[in-house]
């Protein structure tokens, strides 16, 4: 079975399709917000505790530092073609929001990634969690820092001053902005999680792999369940984006994906690592940034930024974009 087939019948992908039907057939069924939520936090704890124990065992070496750098860096970059591109169709506010929205990261296509390539018996470094975890919060900054630099018009920046150090309002909000880029809920518990996992000795991770390891699979189809409920939900809100919008938010993925893959080339990365980095820069964030944006880009409109990300392009990279990545690397590796 081809790993596209295969992907497309694991039990994670055909619940998050589940629940895509039953949006569509306007079903009654619901996970209640506080089950999603416990969901959330049990994966990111999860994959957490898993990168810092093999983080530990790998030791930061050289190498490790360089790939950790690297994807950071891409972080950084990708938000700034992001920004002008869209500037083209779009205003500064929205440009900057999405250009933060497809800089960031989505852990849920990472973790759906993991579970793909232990499907596929391939492995996987635990560093790449750490890179998952620096890469969220970068294009946040850049984001916002590109819509204050680049607004048009006075009352653009009514509620985006932080560039200005002048004012004891204008340190605060920037204080807000940090905070809330490096110590939102999902950074706090995939690094604290990252970070117990790299002290805690194995004999005691031993005593709770129980709970965090063999659960992880089937826990995961219960939250893609709701992720599928959710994106089919927010599909009828991309009519305010017209074609164009839609277009970016198909071919983002794909084009950035292989800049990650080019990256893992260079860095010569093992072909599991070289699919996390290529997914890490190919998903986007509907999860850190939006609380960010609603915070800091008020006048960006959450109707475009958030289904672009939820509705397209996580769907995209879960279903057709993971198995689709691995057989472009597994064709460059082995030429």
């Amino acid at each position: 079975m081809s790993p596209l087939l295969d992907n497309l019948l694991s039990a994670p992908i055909l619940f998050f399709g589940l629940g895509m039907l039953a949006t569509a057939v306007r079903s009654d069924l619901e996970i209640p917000k506080p089950v999603a939520r416990f969901l959330s936090l049990y994966l990111l704890i999860a994959i957490g505790l898993k990168g810092g124990a093999e983080l530990r065992a790998a030791g930061l070496d050289p190498h490790i530092l360089l790939t950790l750098g690297v994807a950071v860096a891409s972080a950084f970059i990708v938000p700034l073609w992001t920004f002008f591109l869209l500037r083209l169709k779009l205003d500064t506010a929205n440009a900057a929001a999405l250009a933060a929205t497809y800089g960031s990261i989505s852990a849920v296509t990472f973790i759906t990634a993991e579970a793909f390539l232990e499907n596929q018996a391939i492995p996987s470094s635990g560093y790449m969690v750490a890179a998952m975890a620096l890469m969220e919060s970068p294009a946040i900054i850049v984001g916002v820092l590109l819509a204050r630099h680049y607004a048009s018009k006075p009352q653009d920046t009514a509620a985006s001053t932080a560039l200005s150090p002048n004012t004891h309002n204008d340190k605060l909000h920037l204080r807000e902005l940090l905070r809330e880029a490096v110590f939102n809920g999902a950074v706090l518990v995939l690094l604290g999680g990252m970070l117990i996992g790299a002290v805690t000795p194995e004999s005691n991770l031993k005593a709770i792999a129980p709970g965090f390891k063999a659960p992880f699979t089937a826990l995961l189809c219960v939250f893609l369940l709701d992720m599928g409920l959710v994106a089919a939900r927010k599909l009828g809100d991309l009519k305010t984006g017209g074609a164009f919008l839609i277009g970016f938010g198909i071919l983002a993925a794909p084009v950035h994906a292989a800049l990650g893959i080019a990256l893992a080339a260079l860095l010569q990365l093992p072909v599991g690592d070289a699919l996390l980095l290529a997914v890490l820069i190919g998903s986007a964030s509907y999860i850190a940034v939006p609380a960010a944006m609603r915070l800091s880009v008020p006048d960006a409109n959450p109707s475009i930024y958030v289904p672009m990300a939820l509705a397209i392009t996580f769907p995209f990279n879960v279903t057709l974009g993971i198995p689709l990545y691995l057989a472009a690397i597994q064709a460059l590796w082995n030429t």
